[in-house]
């Protein structure tokens, strides 16, 4: 069984493989700070709503998915929500 792992991680180096990333779920606390990144600008409900249900099953998505979303709409016109 060791032979194949170190065969495997030789192919991998020589293919340029990265390891894959472990997919976890969001906590609340980073489902909070999620919804709080997209709320610094007026995006719509379906955005938020569909960047925290990605984050119930893999944080990382969510965040690609918010900051993907957040670069396209640098390109237009932005409008900021300022909070008291």
């Amino acid at each position: 069984m060791a032979d194949t792992t170190m065969l495997d991680n030789r192919i991998n180096k020589q293919i340029n493989f990265e390891p894959l990333e472990a997919i976890v779920a969001a906590t609340e606390e980073e489902s909070v700070i999620l919804a709080e990144k997209l709320r610094q600008v007026a995006i719509p409900l379906q955005v938020l709503l569909q960047a925290l249900n990605i984050a119930k099953y893999d944080k990382a998505a969510a965040f690609r998915y918010a900051d993907k979303y957040l670069n396209d709409t640098r390109k237009s016109k932005w409008v900021i929500i300022k909070t008291a």
